[in-house]
């Protein structure tokens, strides 16, 4: 009797075992598809940049350090592997499109031009997308460390190796609360 009773408990563990081990997969997977759909709008914004910069040669010749900064910016990003190193490249990105539009601003031609203000919009669809992205892959990231930290699925987490995946998170300089005045 106490066979069948232990055989029993040891076939829901194995049972359980196995259901937390396949939730954990899918979970991973998820995260790793929520990343690579960053990275899938970092590229899109990235390739539109070399379109945006011809554009903006054709108007803007003497504002060739503002270009660099861009040109420079996206290469960072296309070359960061980790989210950390991506929100960073991000972030230089951001801030050098930042100063590009403000480039704009010099050049009344410039901003009237048709691919210019396509280009542009463009860009701005793509920042929309990027920060969905961010925060799908924030949501996949949470709900996958709270099963790893969680308690019994701690358990198979750290029989299988399962550790906590990192968050992408903006840097410390973007958390600053910025100065307005009128």
């Amino acid at each position: 009797m106490w066979t069948w009773i232990i055989g029993i408990i040891t076939t829901i563990l194995v049972i359980w075992l196995i259901i937390s081990y396949n939730r954990f997969i899918k979970d991973k997977n998820e995260v790793d598809n929520a990343w690579a759909q960053i990275d899938v709008q970092l590229k899109k914004r990235a390739d539109l940049i070399p379109n945006l910069i011809e554009t903006v040669k054709g108007y803007a010749k003497h504002e060739r350090e503002t270009l660099e900064s861009v040109t420079n910016a996206r290469a960072s990003l296309m070359n960061s592997q980790t989210p950390k190193e991506s929100a960073k490249a991000d972030n230089m990105l951001e801030g050098t499109l930042k100063s590009l539009f403000a480039v704009s601003e010099a050049y009344p031609d410039l901003k009237a031009d048709q691919n210019f203000r396509q280009l542009q919009e463009e860009l701005s669809g793509a920042e929309s997308k990027i920060a969905y992205a961010r925060q799908y892959y924030n949501d996949r990231v949470m709900e996958f460390n709270t099963r790893v930290s969680s308690f019994p699925s701690n358990i198979t987490a750290s029989l299988f190796g399962f550790n906590d995946q990192e968050l992408y998170e903006a840097p410390e300089e973007d958390r600053e609360k910025p100065e307005v005045s009128f």
